[in-house]
């Protein structure tokens, strides 16, 4: 521990250290337009990956930066629920053609997505500046995901092998497309798609466990993605776990969500396990690390049920530059 973390705690030091990493990359963002709004893009729709991403070189991270947007923006027409569904299919399935036409916009969502998609040739701009490797690699995956998104537009999460395929589809198709990022760059070897896979639905199930309260209220309402397999043993309907007289029933719900996706941890640490570059490896291990701490939180926690169930941001300052 250094001198600001003997005098303030490490939660300070962390925040401090992290800031002086904030600003070495600014300094490291090429300076053409595109690639400003893109970094900018990016700590404002997600600033917690926006802190991850800096551990990668400048190369690697211009890639995973494009990949994070590109499938930031196929989930945000996914998301729009004001898309009628004969307009969306055709787009979240041809989306992976559109990457490679910077004139191509179209737009939907709200706040700083609506952005997003209003200046995606921003985007698309920087996207015809990667290597063909890192190309190749996003087109797969675009294409894959929004495939996976068209056919669970009209289709329910009912049983806990179809939460697997949602989740797959729009967070394990991410880990496979990062391995191959990662195998483009020529920093690592190839990982088996399961390992990678489940380095994502780890991650995905985190989020879909922890936001239950945010989503069940959410107005317009939000689809909803807890398995009915599960749920469905403890109450009649899902918004039934958030009222008091549920609140023993919903606590053992939630610990049959956390269980499920505990079951992924195995391949993860296999997965980070074969890992060579160390920088890669923080890549890849902060996030999962905040997720296994996110879950320790949530597990036997009612106040899922009651409000918002977070690490501090000092935490994850500390996790993140540790």
């Amino acid at each position: 521990m250094g001198v600001v973390g003997a005098v303030l705690g490490p939660e300070a030091e962390a925040l401090v250290r992290l800031r002086v990493a904030a600003g070495r990359l600014r300094r490291e963002v090429p300076a053409d337009e595109h690639w400003a709004f893109a970094y900018s893009m990016l700590h404002r729709v997600s600033r917690s990956f926006a802190l991850v991403i800096q551990q990668l070189g400048p190369d690697l991270r211009n890639a995973v930066c494009v990949f994070y947007l590109v499938l930031r923006a196929l989930d945000t027409v996914e998301d729009d629920t004001s898309i009628p569904t004969e307009v969306k299919v055709p787009i979240l399935q041809e989306f992976h053609h559109h990457i490679y036409n910077r004139d191509w916009h179209f737009s939907c969502g709200t706040k700083d997505y609506k952005i997003l998609m209003d200046k995606f040739h921003y985007v698309l701009t920087a996207f015809l500046e990667l290597g063909s490797g890192y190309q190749e690699a996003i087109e797969e995956i675009t294409r894959r995901m929004g495939a996976g998104m068209a056919k669970f537009i009209c289709k329910e999460v009912e049983t806990v092998d179809d939460y697997d395929e949602y989740c797959h589809y729009v967070a394990g198709l991410v880990g496979i497309g990062l391995s191959r990022l990662f195998h483009a760059a020529g920093l690592e070897d190839l990982a088996p798609e399961s390992l990678s896979n489940s380095m994502g639905l780890f991650l995905q199930k985190v989020n879909i466990t922890r936001d239950y309260l945010e989503d069940i209220n959410e107005i317009p309402k939000s689809r909803m993605f807890w398995p009915r397999e599960i749920w469905s043993k403890y109450v009649d309907k899902l918004e039934d776990l958030k009222y008091e007289e549920n609140s023993v029933k919903a606590v053992k719900c939630l610990n049959e969500m956390v269980t499920n996706g505990l079951i992924h941890t195995e391949d993860c640490l296999r997965y980070m396990s074969a890992l060579k570059d160390i920088a890669v490896l923080r890549f890849c291990a902060i996030p999962q690390v905040m997720a296994l701490a996110t879950y320790a939180l949530c597990y036997n926690n009612v106040n899922v049920f009651r409000g918002v169930v977070k690490m501090r941001r000092g935490e994850c300052f500390v996790i993140q530059m540790t």
